[in-house]
């Protein structure tokens, strides 16, 4: 039913759910008993059919009974709570470990011993946030790049933040932990059949909170090994590129992607910030000034201000395009092209 909590797709999600329901039920029973003998009491002994109230001072036995049954009840719902909690956070021996990093506003997978590591972004259109395009059923819950794991196997989360308070919470799981700055929270799962699971950021993270979707793809062992070894390859690829000779068309094209998903949230898509809290790019001293400063503000980010460094987030590919695009866009008309060869020598200094 859509007003109660999901099963799930895990053990440890339909214990939870079977333990909910297990206290529901409890409780049930016992809101029947109490206001079925409190309204019987004063239908029955209503002062209109000549009923007095009888003058006593305490009864032990009474007192006994209403201090065991709760003691019973309390001990039946602990049992079964106890056993599921132990479940849930017990990650010992776990075959996948992943750590999940929260960033203002998208989340960062790495695959601990694979060396694979990527960041996972909205991929809803601003058409379908602008009411400029119909919204289709997986409105802000889908992503560039879901995190894919295979089904039967124990996956264990290590929780982290770059800057605020995130929470990863992905409802089909029954996962819901804090990703806090400096410290480590734990979780685990293990998925027993193939499927796509979405969720969101569930801590208040800043203006586009609502804009940090979790999309989980569960896929077969002989599935998961395909993948991985085209994100090694694509990696692999990438690193290739940076010495690869690009246009500035080329650079341009890639750019303006690039600018939308990582920048256009903050900067807006025209160049023209948001005031008081995100500067301009259009006209700015930055993107006319020279070159060097504006690699070295993305490359290292502008923490005070809000803004991320990107070294650490976007290939050097990725940051020659948007620097590019950026000094070439709007009414910003330098001409200049920044090659990823350039942002690579900015980079390995660092």
């Amino acid at each position: 039913m859509e007003f109660n909590m999901p099963a799930g797709v895990t053990q440890t999600s339909q214990s939870i759910y079977g333990l909910h329901m297990t206290i529901f039920y409890i409780c049930l029973v016992i809101a029947i008993v109490v206001f079925g003998v409190m309204f019987w009491s004063i239908f029955h002994h209503r002062k209109s059919k000549g009923a007095k109230a009888s003058q006593f001072h305490g009864s032990v036995l009474v007192e006994i009974i209403w201090t065991i049954i709760p003691i019973v009840i309390l001990v039946a719902m602990a049992v079964p709570a106890t056993k599921t909690l132990v479940d849930m956070y017990d990650t010992s021996e776990s075959d996948i470990d992943i750590q999940v990093t929260g960033h203002q506003w998208k989340w960062h997978y790495k695959y601990i011993g694979e060396d694979l590591g990527f960041f996972s972004i909205l991929a809803t259109s601003k058409e379908e946030i602008e009411n400029r395009k119909k919204k289709n059923p997986n409105y802000l819950l889908e992503v560039d790049n879901p995190l894919v794991v295979p089904i039967n196997k124990k996956i264990r989360f290590l929780f982290t933040s770059n800057d605020v308070i995130h929470a990863w919470w992905v409802p089909d799981l029954a996962i819901k932990k804090d990703a806090v700055p400096g410290f480590i929270n734990e979780s685990w799962t293990r998925i027993d059949k193939p499927g796509t699971y979405r969720g969101q950021c569930a801590e208040l993270c800043g203006m586009h909170h609502a804009f940090m979707p979790i999309e989980v793809k569960a896929v077969s062992e002989d599935d998961y090994a395909l993948w991985l070894d085209e994100q090694k390859a694509l990696k692999q690829a990438e690193a290739a590129s940076t010495e690869l000779e690009w246009s500035q068309e080329q650079l341009m094209t890639a750019g303006a992607k690039i600018y939308e998903k990582n920048c256009a949230v903050c900067h807006q898509a025209d160049g023209s910030g948001i005031p008081q809290a995100f500067p301009a790019l259009n006209g700015s001293p930055i993107a006319l000034g020279p070159k060097a400063d504006h690699m070295a503000i993305v490359i290292q980010g502008r923490l005070e201000k809000g803004m991320p460094a990107f070294g650490e987030q976007l290939s050097a590919v990725d940051i020659a395009a948007v620097i590019t695009y950026e000094r070439n866009s709007w009414d910003n008309k330098t001409g200049d092209k920044v090659t990823p060869a350039e942002v690579q020598a900015v980079m390995e200094k660092q």
